[in-house]
C-alpha cells in the first residue's frame, strides 16, 4: 500500500464521526487502530477492512451510505476493502434496533433484494477496489455442532443486557432464540473473513464486540471496531428504515430524492449534514450557526443539503433539474412541464386508474390519499371514492397523488 499520509493523519480521517457511546472504547479502539496501521506500514501488507449489509429490503439507503463512506475511506488509503452482502444473516434477522422481532425473509425474497446491491454499492465504493462477498458462503455450511461451538463463548446474560432486549425481558415481551444467533453469524463474519477492521453503525456495537470476542475464543485477533451514528429517516426521529417507510433510497430519482430532503424536518438537517454531506465541519458549523442566529432561513439551507445529496448519487446535472423541478411543482405550485402520460382509453373509476397509472400500491393507500385530500384532478381535490374519471378524445387532464407525483391523462 501506499500513502503519503501519516500514521496520525491516517487516523484522524479514519476515526472521525466514529462514536461508541463511551470515550474509553473510543480511546481504545483509536489505539489499537493506530498500531495496526503502524504494523501495515512496517510491512507493507494492507489492513482486511469489511462493512456487511443485510439485504432486508431492495433498495440501499443513505443509512447505509454513512458506513459505506467510512469504507470508502480505507479504500482511498490502499487498504484492502470487502463489502459484505448478508445473504444468510437476512434469514435471522438483525435485532439491533429492534424492540420487537424482525419479520423474517424467504431465501427467494433476499436474493430479489440482493440482485442490485452490487451496482448500488458502487454509487460509494470503488469498483476497482472492491471485494464483494456474501456470507451464505461460510454460514450456510455450519453444521448444529459448529453453531453448538460459536454459542459457548457467550452467556444468556450478556444478551439479556443488551438495551433492546432488555426492555423487551422486562416488559414480558417475547425474545425468540433465533434473534441470539445473529451476534454469533456476524461474529463469524469477522473471522471468516480475518478482517482487521470492521465497520457498522452505532446500533452494531453488540454485534461487532461480540465477535471480538468470538476471535479470543479461536485465537485470533480480534478485529477493530469503528461504529458511526445512526442517520435518522424523513420522520426526524427514528432510524432510516425501508421497514419504518422513512428511507431515501440511493437509487431514487432525482427529483424524488430531493423532494424527500425537502420534507425532514428542520431539527433533522444538523444529522443530515454531519453524516451525508462532503461539507467541512467548518462548513457545517457555519451553517448550523446561520440558522441558530436566524442569519440564514431553514429552507434556504435545506435546498443546499438536498441539492448536495442528489449530486452526490446523480451528478451535478440531475441536481440542478431537482431543483427546478422542486421550485416549480412546490414553490411555484405549479404542475412540472415533463410528467408522465396514460393514455384512456375510456371511463375508469378512480382507484381502478390510480392502481392502472402506477401511482398507489394498493386501493387502501388510495382510499387513505383520498380521506387525506392528497389526490386532485386538473388542480381540484377529489372527494368521492365513487368518482369515475374520463378524458374527451384529443383532450388531456391532470392527476395529481400526493405533493410529487403528476400524470397526464390523455385520451
Amino acid at each position: 500500500m501506499a500513502t503519503n499520509l501519516s500514521i496520525d493523519e491516517q487516523v484522524a480521517i479514519l476515526m472521525r464521526g466514529a462514536d461508541f457511546g463511551d470515550a474509553q472504547t473510543y480511546a481504545n479502539m483509536e489505539k489499537e487502530l493506530r498500531a495496526r496501521l503502524l504494523e501495515s506500514q512496517q510491512n507493507g501488507r494492507p489492513l482486511k477492512v469489511y462493512l456487511g449489509v443485510d439485504p432486508s429490503a431492495p433498495d440501499i439507503h443513505l443509512g447505509h451510505s454513512v458506513p459505506m463512506r467510512k469504507l470508502r475511506q480505507f479504500q482511498e488509503l490502499g487498504h484492502e476493502c470487502t463489502f459484505l452482502i448478508g445473504n444468510f444473516t437476512s434469514l435471522i434477522g438483525d435485532a439491533s434496533d429492534k424492540e420487537g422481532v424482525r419479520k423474517q425473509l424467504t431465501p427467494e425474497q433476499v436474493a430479489a433484494n440482493a440482485a442490485t446491491y452490487t451496482a448500488q454499492a458502487f454509487k460509494i465504493l470503488d469498483p476497482e477496489k472492491t471485494h464483494i462477498r456474501f456470507n451464505a458462503d461460510w454460514l450456510a455450511p455450519l453444521s448444529f455442532a459448529d453453531v453448538i461451538r460459536l454459542a459457548a463463548n457467550f452467556t444468556v446474560q450478556q444478551f439479556l443486557a443488551r438495551d433492546n432486549f432488555a426492555k423487551r425481558f422486562a416488559n414480558g415481551d417475547a425474545i425468540w432464540l433465533h434473534e441470539f444467533l445473529y451476534a454469533l453469524m456476524q461474529g463469524y463474519d469477522a473471522l471468516a473473513l480475518q478482517t482487521d477492521v470492521q465497520i457498522g453503525g452505532t446500533e452494531q456495537l453488540f454485534n461487532l464486540m461480540a465477535g471480538r470476542k468470538l476471535a479470543e475464543g479461536f485465537n485470533q485477533r480480534p478485529q477493530i471496531a469503528i461504529t458511526l451514528p445512526i442517520l435518522v429517516g424523513t420522520d426526524g426521529h427514528l432510524r432510516m428504515s425501508k421497514s419504518t417507510g422513512n428511507a431515501i433510497g440511493i437509487n431514487e430519482p432525482p427529483a424524488q430524492m430531493y423532494g424527500k430532503v425537502m420534507s425532514i424536518p428542520d431539527v433533522a438537517m444538523s444529522n443530515f449534514m454531519n453524516l451525508v454531506t462532503r461539507w467541512t465541519p467548518a462548513q457545517i458549523k457555519q451553517l448550523e450557526d446561520d440558522l441558530a442566529a436566524g442569519a440564514a432561513h431553514p429552507r434556504d439551507v435545506k435546498m443546499k443539503l438536498a441539492f448536495e445529496i442528489v449530486e452526490i448519487f446523480h451528478g451535478t446535472d440531475a441536481a440542478q433539474q431537482a431543483e427546478a423541478h422542486f421550485r416549480t411543482v412546490f414553490q411555484a405550485r405549479e404542475t412540472p412541464e415533463d410528467m408522465p402520460e396514460f393514455a384512456m382509453t375510456g371511463p375508469l373509476a378512480l382507484l381502478d386508474l390510480l392502481q392502472a397509472a402506477g401511482l398507489i400500491a394498493s386501493r387502501g393507500e388510495g382510499r387513505r390519499l383520498l380521506e387525506q385530500g392528497g389526490i386532485k384532478l386538473d388542480g381540484q381535490r377529489l372527494e368521492q371514492i365513487e368518482t369515475v374519471i374520463d378524458v374527451s378524445a384529443g383532450g388531456s387532464r391532470i392527476l395529481q397523488v400526493g405533493r410529487r407525483h403528476f400524470v397526464r391523462l390523455v385520451g
